[in-house]
């Protein structure tokens, strides 16, 4: 995933002057942003401050983490799951078994 070029104290301040009443396109111009970006924020981060917001990224990349140990986990589980279902004792050859 892309980094983003602007810090969360940073979007959160751009996101109080666009609703202190700076014209949106006069706003994307002054920081070098689009305005799907600064909407997309709005959508995001709106009402947030910058606590919140780093908290939201603390949490999201808490969730990346387990998500990923989550899937380790589960393939694990599948390998065993598969060893198990194989029919161990026809694989073994039969010596010493007379009848």
């Amino acid at each position: 995933m892309k980094k983003s070029r602007y810090s969360g104290s940073q979007i959160i301040s751009i996101l109080k002057q666009a609703e202190a009443g700076t014209r949106v396109p006069d706003l994307c111009r002054e920081h070098g942003m689009s305005n799907a970006s600064l909407y997309r924020w709005r959508a995001k981060y709106g009402g947030m401050d910058v606590s919140l917001v780093t908290r939201m990224k603390e949490l999201e990349a808490e969730n990346t983490r387990l998500k990923k140990m989550y899937a380790d986990v589960q393939l694990q589980n599948d390998v065993i799951k598969e060893a198990m279902a194989k029919n161990v004792w026809s694989a073994l050859p039969l010596q010493g078994l007379k009848s």
